[in-house]
């Protein structure tokens, strides 16, 4: 099971600090899903969410669909996402890609995934989405991957370090480099490369993907329609959507005595990786203990976007 679907894993965290997704991003699947149809077909048809999460996608879609289904693995997930949904057309339940039994054959008009499809079991994945997925319908699967604070290149070495450094990034902490979980991460860092729709199923496969350059941070070569995902976020929300990442949960787990400085502690590895962050920007340091929390920054991620259409 991964990290996301354990109990001790905070889905109200997840609900609280991971970015959410901008209209433009939700408009060009919608252009994708509609480009073949005739006559206004907004707000019929099936939407299926697949990791649905704490229901962001689904409560986002749902006014271009009659119906959709929100699944998730995790019990923690479908209670967020039952807590923030009250669109009766939206029906969330607990279960994987991998099993659509209760879907009936050719029941579903689009089919999307968020910051999700790096951890489906492809073989039985893409079965099950033949079985279910209409003729015409599509796929859309995206996720982002990989932050820099845009106008601060001095801080990107200082995350890489802490987050996939093989080295203590301070002595006697460990990285969390050998908490994520694998092959997901790295299939996600990779845009999805090897997540290839069958040619027998799908036809119209698109992929559009982009990463910062992380030693200058230079968004010049940005597709425009890569640069989805930027955000302006304080830095102490930042710091908060660090600690969703799974391999922050993994190295908790592995290091229960070592308490953040919130929990009374004298510091988790996310306490350390900040006190550097901070560091290395004078202005940012000069504000004083807790300050810097509120200071605003540019975010960009990396981003892959992959689309298909069911022949």
């Amino acid at each position: 099971m991964s990290i996301f679907g354990r109990s001790t894993y905070s889905s109200a965290g997840y609900a609280a600090f991971r970015p959410s997704y901008p209209p433009v991003l939700f408009n060009r699947v919608l252009a994708f899903h509609n480009a073949n149809r005739t006559g206004n077909t907004s707000g019929t048809g099936t939407l299926l969410d697949l990791g649905c999460g704490h229901g962001l996608i689904a409560r986002a879609m749902a006014p271009s669909f009659g119906s959709v289904i929100a699944l998730d693995p995790s019990a923690g997930m479908v209670e967020q996402a039952r807590k923030l949904t009250t669109d009766p057309k939206i029906t969330i339940r607990q279960g994987s890609a991998e099993d659509l039994s209760f879907l009936s054959d050719s029941s579903v008009d689009c089919v999307v995934a968020g910051q999700a499809a790096h951890w489906f079991e492809f073989t039985k994945v893409w079965p099950a989405l033949a079985r279910v997925v209409k003729h015409g319908g599509s796929l859309a699967f995206w996720g982002y991957k990989d932050h820099i604070i845009v106008g601060y290149p001095e801080t990107t070495p200082i995350f890489d370090r802490f987050i996939y450094g093989n080295d203590e990034p301070v002595p006697g902490t460990a990285s969390l480099a050998r908490f994520w979980e694998l092959p997901g991460r790295d299939i996600l860092r990779d845009s999805f490369r090897v997540v290839v729709p069958p040619e027998s199923d799908w036809e119209d496969v698109t992929r559009i993907a982009w990463d910062p350059d992380r030693k200058t941070g230079d968004l010049s070569d940005a597709p425009k329609e890569a640069l989805w995902q930027r955000k302006t976020l304080k830095l102490g929300e930042m710091e908060g959507y660090v600690r969703t990442f799974s391999a922050f949960s993994g190295w908790k787990n592995a290091y229960p005595e070592r308490k953040s400085r919130e929990e009374g502690g004298n510091g988790d590895v996310v306490d350390l990786m900040f006190d550097e962050i901070v560091a290395a920007v004078p202005a940012w340091k000069a504000l004083g203990e807790g300050k810097w929390r509120d200071v605003e920054v540019d975010t960009v991620w990396g981003t892959v976007l992959l689309m298909a259409r069911r022949r």
